[in-house]
């Protein structure tokens, strides 16, 4: 009986070299790829320096002294980039009847923003979240509304969006899980409602309130800003194709060689 005689496994050098076209096709791709990655990097490159900048603008609104709130013919003009987190005054009357309560979680815990019409002396009205209340401290109807002119300040923000099942907002049934305008104006029977409405400064919250009176000043004010790290997994994406292009060159440049040495040593 004759013993079987294993052959050598065949190595990377004593395949054939690949073809033109192969490595045309590669190249093509290669290049693709690092194109598309770069390109994304240097997209989050500039959407950090975009959030950089607009977080800076936010800071400088907060921190200023507050200025009109945008009347009524200004109003198709308000956007989130020009306007939101501006600080804003404005002068009117509540119209207590038509008050929301919005649920609310804070740094006080879990509870109800509340939502109160300001009556402007043209006619058209802007919802103040006049701020907290806790829902251990919900009255029956809603937190006392004064009477008689007031003058609020606060930061203007912008409509939220209608939230998603099973939190979202449901006017029928009075549960409100974000401070989206157009529905909680129709709910109410608003009809000259600003796009926006204002978080009030804490300082509007009188020295004399009581245990269910709305707390304000609780805006938070915080930006995601992960493009940095997204920028650099593109970019090191990007230096992975260089080198797995760096690693094939090598690679058939060894099997031509080899090939090459082949030749000479049957020639």
């Amino acid at each position: 009986m004759s013993a079987a005689v294993s052959q050598p496994a065949p190595t990377e050098a004593s395949r054939a070299p690949r073809s033109g076209a192969t490595l045309a096709t590669l190249a093509v791709i290669g290049l693709l790829l690092l194109g598309v990655l770069v390109a994304l990097g240097n997209w989050q490159v500039q959407r950090r320096a975009w959030k950089l900048d607009l977080m800076e603008r936010v800071a400088e609104r907060v921190a200023a002294p507050p200025v009109p709130a945008p009347a009524e013919p200004e109003w198709p003009r308000v956007d989130a980039a020009g306007h939101e987190y501006r600080h804003v005054v404005l002068e009117g009357q509540w119209l207590a009847d038509r008050q929301t309560l919005v649920q609310a979680s804070t740094d006080l815990g879990s509870g109800f923003w509340v939502l109160t019409p300001l009556q402007l002396a043209g006619g058209s009205q802007v919802l103040v979240n006049r701020g907290f209340i806790a829902a251990s401290a919900r009255p029956a109807d809603a937190p006392p509304t004064p009477t008689g002119a007031v003058r609020v300040t606060g930061l203007l923000r912008m409509s939220e969006p209608a939230g998603h099942f099973p939190r979202r907002n449901d006017p029928a049934a009075e549960r409100w899980f974000s401070r989206e305008l157009p529905a909680i104006a129709k709910a109410r029977g608003l009809t000259r409602v600003a796009p926006y409405f204002v978080d009030a400064d804490a300082a509007a919250r009188p020295a004399s309130a009581g245990a269910g009176e709305p707390v304000g000043g609780l805006t938070v004010i915080r930006f995601q800003n992960n493009h940095l790290v997204y920028a650099i997994t593109w970019y090191a994406l990007a230096a992975m194709v260089l080198i797995a292009a760096w690693l094939v060159w090598r690679d058939e440049r060894a099997v031509r060689q080899a090939a090459h040495n082949g030749r000479h040593d049957h020639g």
